[in-house]
């Protein structure tokens, strides 16, 4: 099924050579990123670090950056997320015990990681860390899962004086931050229909107590109710603000921007799975693949996880990373009926 209409048109995506992909986000992007804190006792992964391919990423297997390579002209991945991420630390600080911290977030780690990496030399081969050409590099923002999520703002525990616009303000500080560096061509994913994932679906669907919710209280259709209004909320804002943003006020002089609508997308493989899933057992979009207990452990998935839409009760699935992905690249190619383009 179609998806919006474009806004001033994918020729205002000018872009020829697609070469490399930054990403900036969380677990639906993350390879093995926040694995490196919990292995060197919270430390940063040092400047020039190459984040090997995970195979069993949190959506069982690749994650869609890897594939983007797979599927595009794209030869480098750059991929500063980390699962648990939200925006910023100074609005919805989730705590990681096995770090000691709270999760490395985009304003606080990511951003800066990258801005190192990007000034990096090798001082052995005098070359550049990054090949980040702003005419053929494109910078990916999908972050909000764990902002609008359990912790922060569906139980309302972001910090005092701060909102949902506090969260999106974010969002384009960090994008700012990226700009100011030297991108020019940004995809701005929106937030996933996370009112259809267990964790926050209403019954008969919705996970009770689960590995990522231990504590979750038992109103799971107010929870399904908040985190729709969260999600449509903040997809709006994104909708209209970046032609605000970009074009009415001209905050970014030169540069191409596309808002992905991963919602929509992922809406429609709810609503059309055989469209999209192809695995061998019937078509599942409200259950998931790998059921854990309330620890994590004693884990059973199907034998057949490309029928599924979602993973576990929080993150898609690979099939439909690999769905994502693939649209991923129309999308950098300027023909994605899943976006919406505009220019500066």
């Amino acid at each position: 099924m179609p998806g919006p209409g474009n806004g001033i048109g994918s020729n205002s995506w000018d872009l020829q050579n697609f070469e490399s992909l930054v990403v900036f986000g969380d677990s639906y992007s993350d390879d093995s990123r926040l694995g490196y804190f919990i292995n060197n006792n919270g430390s940063a992964p040092p400047v020039g670090w190459v984040d090997p391919v995970n195979y069993h990423a949190a959506d069982g297997g690749r994650i869609w950056g890897q594939y983007v390579l797979q599927y595009s002209s794209a030869t480098n991945l750059y991929n500063y997320a980390v699962s648990g991420a939200v925006c910023s630390n100074d609005i919805t600080p989730r705590f990681f015990s096995a770090i000691d911290a709270p999760f490395p977030a985009v304003a606080q780690y990511e951003i800066p990681a990258y801005l190192a990496d990007s000034a990096y030399v090798n001082a052995t081969t005098g070359k550049k860390f990054m090949a980040d050409d702003p005419s053929s590099t494109v910078y990916a923002m999908w972050i909000g899962t764990n902002d609008l999520g359990y912790y922060a703002f569906v139980q309302d525990e972001q910090v005092p004086g701060t909102n949902l616009t506090t969260y999106v303000d974010c969002v384009y500080d960090s994008l700012s931050r990226v700009y100011d560096n030297g991108g020019r061509y940004f995809v701005l994913f929106n937030n996933a229909p996370l009112y259809y994932a267990a964790e926050y679906s209403a019954p008969p669907y919705g996970a009770g107590p689960n590995q990522y919710w231990p504590d979750k209280p038992s109103n799971h259709t107010l929870i399904e109710q908040r985190m729709a209004e969260e999600v449509v909320s903040t997809n709006a804002i994104f909708e209209y603000r970046t032609p605000v943003d970009v074009v009415l006020q001209n905050k970014f002089p030169g540069s191409s921007w596309a808002v992905f609508d991963v919602n929509g997308l992922m809406t429609d493989i709810h609503s059309n799975p055989s469209q999209y899933l192809n695995g061998t057992a019937p078509l599942n979009v409200n259950g998931f693949v790998n059921h854990c207990n309330t620890t994590g452990g004693d884990c059973v998935a199907s034998s057949s996880p490309d029928s599924f839409l979602w993973y576990d009760e929080l993150h898609p699935s690979e099939q439909t990373e690999r769905v994502i992905a693939r649209e991923f690249v129309n999308v950098v190619e300027g023909t994605s009926s899943w976006a919406t383009y505009w220019f500066s």
